[in-house]
């Protein structure tokens, strides 16, 4: 990563200006100068801070199988599905909807069982079709001695997906369970928990499920697990910040166990924080290090930034080097996926930039645009996070 600059500023604003002026594209323009956008600088940078922690890849986590199947629901790219593996569960079988979070699964773990296009829906609101393929291709019969999890698709309950839209239109506020496509599929992964009874499960979502209708609905969620003989652990908040992730992201838990009664305990809190540039460090050679070329009126924007400050008109922010990162965004399916500002380049983070604020194993490659990596990357669990959560589990219901 640059500390000094060999490009003056004085001639970096020349070359913007040129490419505005001529009408070239900027990319164009820098490769005259034998330059990138990574030569590009911030009007104000300071030096990189000294920190007393590093950053953690989950792919030199030691693994000791410890044999105990998973299945996963609302799979997405692999964040919990990972995190479970790498703390020794059998991955079972991930259930999955979108075609192109299933071909990532699938190229990065070809022996694992994926259901969902083109082979099968992998959609939980056929219950009766996941519930026998659970059945009759994997042979699960209640009570399923292993473990449940996943997350239902967040954006009903997001503040921040809705916040993409006007104050005035039908989409700002929260709609959450009304939504006709995802609104109710807490409900269908309930139904399966109810058919086959697992020794524990895991749901994962924004911290808006806890407080929509006031409520009610996760009441009522809650209780239809206790009538089906659950002990429920109190709805908890983790940051991801406090778990070794380099990133700042809330989320709420839930977990739910048969015949135990002692409390389920979350995993302890670090006591040191991970800044986002050590997430940020040689990524040059890595798959999915793609990046954005920005035009000039962009970057002369974006130059004039301060640490953590936002561009208004392109709603990014740059990092903060000495902090975690801010939330990893999805972005739209429908529209292009977005990404946070460099903390020392003014432009965006590639896909695999973002995964590493994520801790996704460095070898795990996104398929798809550039922008539907970024979607990818922005929906998962970190696996740090996620094989934390697995290890406490391990430790409460197996060991």
């Amino acid at each position: 990563m640059q500390t000094t600059y060999s490009l003056p500023i004085s001639k970096q604003e020349s070359i913007l200006q040129n490419s505005i002026r001529d009408g070239v594209k900027l990319s164009d323009v820098l490769e005259t100068f034998s330059l990138s956008y990574d030569d590009l600088r911030y009007r104000h940078n300071q030096s990189i801070p000294r920190t007393l922690t590093t950053y953690q890849k989950i792919n030199n986590t030691e693994t000791k199988q410890n044999g105990i199947p998973t299945v996963s629901f609302f799979s997405g790219a692999g964040g919990l599905d990972l995190g479970f593996e790498s703390a020794g569960f059998q991955h079972l079988a991930s259930f999955e909807i979108n075609e192109l979070f299933c071909k990532t699964l699938k190229y990065n773990r070809p022996d694992w069982n994926i259901f969902g296009p083109p082979n099968s829906s992998g959609d939980l609101r056929n219950r009766e079709e996941v519930a026998d393929i659970l059945r009759n291709q994997l042979g699960l019969k209640p009570p399923f001695n292993g473990v449940f999890h996943g997350g239902p698709p967040c954006q009903p309950f997001s503040i921040a997906a809705n916040q993409r839209f006007s104050k005035s239109g039908d989409n700002f506020k929260r709609v959450g369970y009304a939504h006709e496509e995802t609104g109710n599929l807490l409900f269908d992964y309930i139904w399966q928990i109810q058919m086959f009874k697992p020794a524990i499960f895991l749901i994962e979502n924004v911290p808006g499920l806890k407080t929509l209708d006031n409520g009610e609905q996760l009441t009522k969620a809650i209780t239809a697990l206790q009538k089906y003989g659950y002990t429920v652990a109190k709805p908890t908040f983790l940051n991801a910040r406090n778990f070794g992730v380099p990133q700042s992201r809330l989320r709420i838990f839930i977990v739910g166990w048969r015949n135990q009664k002692r409390h389920f305990c979350y995993p302890s809190e670090d006591l040191l924080e991970v800044p986002s540039y050590s997430a940020l460090l040689d990524v040059d050679s890595l798959p999915n290090h793609i990046t954005r070329k920005h035009k000039a009126k962009s970057i002369l924007r974006y130059m004039e930034l301060e640490y953590g400050q936002r561009d208004k008109r392109g709603r990014v922010d740059r990092l903060d080097p000495s902090l975690p990162s801010k939330t990893v965004i999805a972005g739209g399916n429908g529209g292009g996926g977005r990404s946070h500002l460099h903390p020392y380049i003014p432009r965006t983070l590639s896909p695999r930039e973002s995964a590493r604020l994520q801790t996704f194993p460095d070898d795990y490659i996104f398929c798809g645009s550039p922008a539907r990596q970024l979607t990818q990357v922005g929906n998962a669990v970190p696996p740090l996070l996620g094989k934390k959560i697995a290890d406490a589990i391990y430790e409460y219901l197996f060991a």
